[in-house]
């Protein structure tokens, strides 16, 4: 329950961002946020990561909405036991729900954050999200989980235990 009004305040907050800079900021324009590391710049994507796929708005919002069902299925089947493994599918799985209202309801992603330090894509409070729990996601399943997951007993198990 506690991942669900994680991942709902997560959404709320991409989506209020997101209502912010459209109703603030003309499209196109910026307006200085942290001197010299990000502007707020008003872009609209109607594709994934770096404009990928631009021309593919409905098939993305289909993807999002699978990944979404499916990690939202895997949250409910507790894929992960451990409270820091389901943290990383709450991530993932208000991005995927973040960015699928989006392309569901505009037809196109609102983007604003654009790094001033590096060539970056202009990006969103869902694509922060994405990127950071599919990181800590790959991260806790490859070196975490065994440490912190309970590990159910197989026969093999049993047998090794029995010699």
């Amino acid at each position: 329950m506690i991942y669900a009004i994680i991942a709902a305040a997560l959404v709320a907050v991409d989506q209020i961002v997101k209502y912010l800079v459209m109703t603030r900021i003309p499209l196109g324009e910026h307006v200085p946020f942290i001197p010299y590391i990000l502007d707020l710049t008003y872009v609209t994507n109607t594709g994934a990561a770096f404009s990928i796929f631009s021309e593919h708005t409905w098939a993305l919002a289909l993807v999002s909405l699978v990944m979404s069902a499916l990690l939202a299925l895997a949250l409910w089947k507790e894929l992960f036991k451990h409270p820091l493994g389901k943290l990383t599918l709450t991530l993932l799985l208000a991005g995927a729900v973040g960015n699928l209202i989006d392309r569901a309801f505009r037809g196109f992603v609102v983007d604003m954050f654009n790094p001033l330090f590096i060539r970056f894509a202009v990006f969103n409070v869902a694509d922060i999200c994405v990127v950071v729990g599919g990181i800590a996601a790959g991260l806790y399943y490859m070196f975490l989980m065994d440490k912190l997951e309970p590990r159910e007993e197989t026969p093999h198990d049993q047998a090794d235990a029995d010699r």
